[in-house]
């Protein structure tokens, strides 16, 4: 029950929050850009959290545990940075029509932004470790096959397309140039937490020698 309420508490929590970031740059409500986005992101949400709560809900609880290490909370707070400034310059790009997106192109967004949030999701069903905060807990084993079997951080890389997606979704090329340092956030935390997982995961080092590339195959 705690857990349920925790879970209704942060998304509604994001709705909210993404909705302010929507809305008020924007000053109208006559946006339909981002009321697919809302829609498209709350689904991509709520329904994997919903069967996470029935199947699995210590999953769903690591996911909403923060960071604890004062480099990581670092590393958080400007991932969030960047992806509140690429909301926001996206929305007054659309607002005063620095770059008119087509429809078609809005559209694709929102499904690189369901793609993004899908992968994320599917990698927490694959990896009931999949926490938020960078951890290592007593027991925990080693997961390898599935999206582990491609990249080494598949949830990250569901971030990453996500991130492609948003600027387009609402409307803005400007807004893809904040991917940038979002992308480079998510290079240092991924770089931190190997450190900790090649120290403290059994299995992890062999792992990476056999799974070469940490977000994008063949390339890094």
């Amino acid at each position: 029950m705690k857990t349920a309420i925790r879970a209704i508490g942060f998304g509604l929590f994001g709705l909210v929050l993404f909705g302010l970031m929507l809305f008020l740059p924007a000053w109208t409500f006559a946006y339909w850009q981002a009321w697919v986005f809302l829609a498209v992101f709350t689904l991509s949400t709520w329904l994997p959290s919903i069967y996470l709560l029935r199947t699995n809900p210590a999953a769903l609880q690591r996911r909403m545990h923060a960071e604890t290490r004062p480099m990581q909370k670092v590393i958080m707070a400007f991932l969030f940075l960047s992806l509140a400034a690429l909301t926001v310059v996206s929305v007054l790009d659309h607002r005063f029509g620095w770059s008119p997106v087509p429809t078609a192109i809005s559209l694709v967004g929102d499904v690189l932004v369901a793609i993004g949030l899908g992968m994320s999701m599917l990698v927490i069903v694959q990896n009931s470790y999949a926490a938020a905060n960078i951890t290592v807990e007593a027991g925990q084993k080693l997961v390898s096959t599935g999206l582990y079997g491609f990249v080494r951080h598949p949830m990250y890389v569901g971030n990453v397309i996500m991130m492609l997606g948003i600027p387009p979704a609402l409307g803005s090329y400007w807004g893809l140039l904040f991917v940038i340092p979002g992308v480079v956030v998510l290079v240092l935390r991924i770089l931190d937490e190997e450190k900790l997982l090649t120290r403290e995961l059994a299995g992890y080092r062999e792992y990476a020698q056999r799974v070469r590339y940490r977000l994008v195959p063949s390339v890094w």
